[in-house]
């Protein structure tokens, strides 16, 4: 059977909250409901602020300066955009380690609207330094990725999605995999992207290789693979050049191109299901092919 990530998020947040008397998770109102099992395993230690996103951060900053391995979860927009000042200053500035865990982004919540989407969500959480920021492509790697995260010491953001690859791959932060190999250009897929990037360059002749790590991002990895192809594309289930900067830095003394295959920096004012967004905005399957192919013939 198969489960979505959000299933996971639960399953592996209860486990480790038996487990370790020093773990804890910190909601604000989303998947309370989820999290019955957890607040019954570990009470004092699932903790619910309500819909107050500022102060979610700062409880769950305030758990991890007491020694506490947090985990904060809500919808992404929620959770990244409404508190990053919280973020930067509670978390980041004082060096804290925490997990901040959403779902939601980019627009799985698009029959909701605008407030419940995140395309920026990747580039704000770039934006502080030393996050980390990880995309993980199946439930399975979100379960290997999260309970790797609780125990790394530093603050990281774990990206949960609707959509999922038919099959788990490495999913280690800081490591490239490559999947098929060709000659015209290196096709990147983070996380959920990459089925429908396998599909749409199916019988392109590009080298396809796939990450779950944005930072840490596998520089000397991606360097290698690229060799002395002049093309780099980029798939991202985020803005499109978010990308751009970790890429420029892996490739500084290689000559390569970059195009980026993402999200279109505007604002959705459309409501509609992923798949509907996902089509309208070049996203599925024949919106990659045709974005790739352009970037081959360009």
């Amino acid at each position: 059977m198969v489960i979505d990530m959000r299933t996971q998020l639960v399953r592996t947040s209860t486990e480790l909250l038996e487990a370790d008397h020093h773990m804890a998770v910190v909601l604000a109102d989303i998947s309370v409901d989820r999290f019955e099992p957890a607040f019954t395993a570990a009470p004092g230690r699932v903790v619910n602020v309500g819909i107050m996103e500022q102060t979610l951060i700062g409880v769950a900053a305030g758990f991890a300066m007491e020694g506490f391995r947090v985990v904060a979860h809500s919808i992404a927009p929620f959770l990244v955009e409404r508190p990053l000042e919280q973020i930067k200053v509670d978390f980041a500035y004082q060096g804290l380690g925490g997990t901040l865990v959403s779902i939601g982004a980019p627009y799985d919540y698009g029959t909701e609207g605008g407030t419940h989407h995140a395309p920026g969500d990747v580039q704000e959480l770039l934006a502080i330094p030393g996050a980390e920021v990880i995309v993980p492509g199946t439930a399975r790697e979100f379960d290997a990725v999260l309970r790797a995260s609780v125990v790394n010491g530093r603050l990281t953001y774990v990206r949960a999605s609707i959509e999922q690859n038919e099959r788990s791959h490495g999913a280690t932060p800081g490591r490239l995999e490559v999947l098929r190999g060709g000659s015209r250009a290196v096709v990147l897929a983070v996380g959920p992207m990459l089925d429908r990037t396998l599909e749409a360059c199916a019988d392109l002749d590009v080298t396809v290789a796939y990450v779950v790590g944005i930072r840490p991002f596998d520089a000397d990895g991606l360097a290698a693979v690229v060799g002395d192809r002049p093309l780099v594309i980029s798939v991202e289930p985020f803005y499109e050049g978010t990308m751009a900067a970790i890429l420029t830095e892996a490739l500084r003394s290689v000559p390569a191109r970059f195009v980026s295959v993402g999200v279109p920096r505007r604002f959705v004012t459309a409501y509609g299901t992923p798949a509907e967004h996902d089509a309208d905005l070049g996203m599925d399957v024949a919106g990659i092919r045709r974005r790739v192919t352009a970037a081959l013939e360009g």
